[in-house]
């Protein structure tokens, strides 16, 4: 992944220090469990775990002419070891190496991307209680519909950040799984007993059945969940991106001091943050699909799904790492217009209580489609020339006869629709305010 868009913390766990680092921990664990199997002597386990290391130039100079970069790893460690190299790497394959390792920085990754998403919760529980009675139109298809709250919609963003967590939580588990189980998952030269007791060592849990390879379904579910949630941050961006715009303007991306909209235009304030998110999302999502085509291997395996992996992984892993400290920036400092909210709610001249006045219609004994139909001429009148929706009620006749003033006056009142507000904040868990 580019620098732009990596944090320290994530992308140290794709380093190849620490995949090294995780590797020989492997083979020394490995080691341990099989001299207590004595099937290597304990004194030639101590001796290796005193002089073994590895040296990062050493492997890629090694890898060039060998082309297999566990070759040249084991290779490094065992120059620094001498004649008990002989024990080392006994009985694996690569991939019980590079699955494990793969396990425990695709764990280690996800308590960093957790530790987000509990921070992303506490922002937008704190957002929907500041903005809970902060009335704004809603919209359908981009058109005004009925009357929200701001508020609402970070307690949807909460709800929906809420699964997320629970998604992420659940894939962490599956994904934190290792494997020695040698070259085609028979144990045929190291026994269960040695992955068990690696894989205890690790923090990790050992596969049920391997062949070669841990089997890409795993990864793929937990791909498929990172674009999930990208997706999710996409779309909480998508909105801001929208109320943004300068014929709504309700909200508004933090502007900080010295920051620059445009190299031509010095009047622009744009969602460049937003828009950023919503772009690295399409990423993760192309990054699912092609975990989902790592899933299909040959037989035991073959490597086609290895470079892809290389990739995807480290660059899904950091993304959303970055997106999701982006957003928390974004949710925290975002400018609120309450007095805009106000000026488009009665942009359509109380078109905004159509519902309401048909269904009273209806109460008043008018049948539905009759009813709808004299609310739609009325709305229509309305949107043609730019009337007052309850005078052009009381001006139809039809509606005149069964809707007196003092029933429109009733009818016309925002308190109506924000009624039920804190019943749903405390199904989504949020307690109001």
């Amino acid at each position: 992944m580019i620098e732009r868009y990596s944090l320290p913390k994530m992308q140290n766990i794709w380093q190849d220090e620490f995949k090294f680092q995780s590797m020989l921990d492997i083979e020394l664990f490995t080691l341990e469990a099989l001299a207590k199997q004595k099937q290597v002597p304990s004194d030639a386990v101590a001796r290796i775990k005193r002089k073994a290391k590895f040296n990062l130039a050493q492997i890629k100079k090694i890898e060039e002419k060998t082309q297999h970069d566990i070759v040249a790893f084991v290779s490094s460690i065992a120059q620094y070891i001498g004649a008990d190299a002989k024990y080392l790497h006994l009985g694996l394959t690569s991939s019980d190496l590079l699955d494990t390792t793969l396990g425990l920085q695709l764990k280690a990754a996800s308590d960093i991307l957790i530790d987000d998403l509990n921070i992303l919760l506490k922002v937008l529980a704190q957002k929907a209680k500041k903005c809970k009675d902060m009335v704004c139109i809603g919209r359908t298809h981009g058109v005004h519909a009925e009357p929200v709250t701001l508020g609402l919609k970070f307690a949807l963003w909460y709800d929906e950040t809420k699964r997320n967590l629970k998604r992420l939580k659940d894939a962490k588990e599956e994904i934190s799984v290792g494997k020695i189980s040698g070259a085609v998952g028979t144990y045929a030269n190291v026994g269960p007993e040695v992955e068990s007791y690696v894989c205890k060592k690790l923090g990790l849990k050992p596969v049920n059945i391997s062949t070669q390879v841990i089997q890409r379904d795993i990864y793929a579910q937990y791909m498929a969940t990172l674009a999930v949630i990208a997706a999710s941050l996409e779309k909480f961006a998508l909105e801001i991106r929208h109320l943004q715009r300068t014929e709504v303007r309700e909200v508004e991306e933090p502007f900080a001091k010295g920051q620059k909209g445009s190299s031509a235009m010095p009047h622009k304030r744009n969602p460049i943050i937003c828009e950023r998110i919503c772009g690295l999302s399409r990423i993760l999502r192309a990054n699912a699909m092609v975990a989902m085509e790592n899933v299909a291997l040959w037989h035991e395996r073959d490597i086609s799904h290895s470079s892809a992996e290389r990739i995807i992984m480290p660059d899904s892993t950091i993304l959303l790492d970055y997106m999701l400290h982006k957003f928390i920036n974004v949710a925290e400092g975002l400018l609120v217009y309450p007095e805009n909210m106000l000026s488009n709610l009665v942009k359509t001249k109380g078109l905004l209580f159509s519902q309401r006045v048909l269904l009273n219609l209806m109460d008043k004994g008018l049948p539905r489609l009759k009813a709808y139909d004299l609310v739609q001429r009325a709305a229509m009148q309305v949107w043609k020339e730019n009337l007052d929706f309850k005078e052009t009620l009381l001006k139809d006749e039809e509606v005149a006869r069964i809707l007196t003033r003092k029933d429109l006056d009733k009818i016309f009142n925002l308190d109506y629709y924000l009624r039920n507000i804190n019943k749903i904040y405390k199904k989504v868990g949020l307690r109001p305010a």
